[in-house]
């Protein structure tokens, strides 16, 4: 609306208006690999105090009407061939395809659900401060595709809560990938890096030219 016509609105009108425009929600930002690692905090990491459970998950997911946790969301949403979807949303069929060691699964039993950047390490690197609301939001985030992602719960276990400076996938020509989706979702949370980490990153950025980074910021 032009601010000449907001001008001849009724005060009234227009403090309506102002109350129920809402926010203009942020817009997707792609940045070099080397730039957005750049703009990592580098900040001590903390894991006092820490519990899994701080983080609540697996909530009711982004549509509460299909019955359907998070998890369930995210293995419907990634699938490469579709789950027969039944009560209670249980899953039958289907195929997912886990990035991390390049393998086919063809039982949602034999995924987890990855927090790309572990609780325990979101924890260390800021969330310890968040409100539990925004815990959850968090661990059950599916606005961003690369924050929750179907893997085979062999290389999920074998990552556990590991930071890129002591875990990579065991696939090699998936690590510029995954360092940067890693990276997007630090940028994506506010989260910081410790100084091993920041040079992992940095390290895996040079060989990595060519790479860059797509995050859109947490509301």
């Amino acid at each position: 609306m032009g601010t000449a016509l907001l001008r001849g609105l009724p005060a009234a009108l227009f403090a309506i208006l102002s109350l129920t425009t809402g926010t203009p929600a942020h817009a997707a930002e792609t940045v070099a690999f080397t730039e957005a690692v750049a703009m990592l905090p580098l900040a001590t990491e903390s894991r006092d105090g820490y519990n899994r459970e701080a983080f609540k998950h697996w909530n009711a997911g982004d549509d509460p009407a299909d019955g359907c946790t998070t998890r369930n969301e995210v293995l419907i949403n990634e699938a490469v061939e579709a789950p027969a979807v039944g009560p209670r949303c249980r899953l039958t069929g289907g195929s997912w395809w886990s990035y991390y060691d390049q393998t086919t699964v063809t039982s949602a039993s034999g995924l987890d659900i990855d927090h790309m950047v572990p609780l325990a390490e979101a924890w260390d690197s800021g969330a310890s401060a968040w409100t539990a609301q925004r815990r959850e939001t968090y661990a059950n985030d599916q606005g961003a595709e690369a924050s929750l992602v179907a893997v085979t719960a062999c290389s999920n276990r074998s990552k556990a809560d590991q930071d890129p400076a002591q875990w990579m996938p065991p696939a090699a020509e998936v690590h510029c990938r995954y360092a940067a989706e890693w990276t997007g979702t630090q940028l994506r949370w506010y989260l910081t890096a410790d100084g091993t980490e920041h040079a992992a990153l940095n390290d895996l950025a040079s060989v990595c030219p060519d790479q860059t980074v797509t995050y859109t910021p947490a509301t």
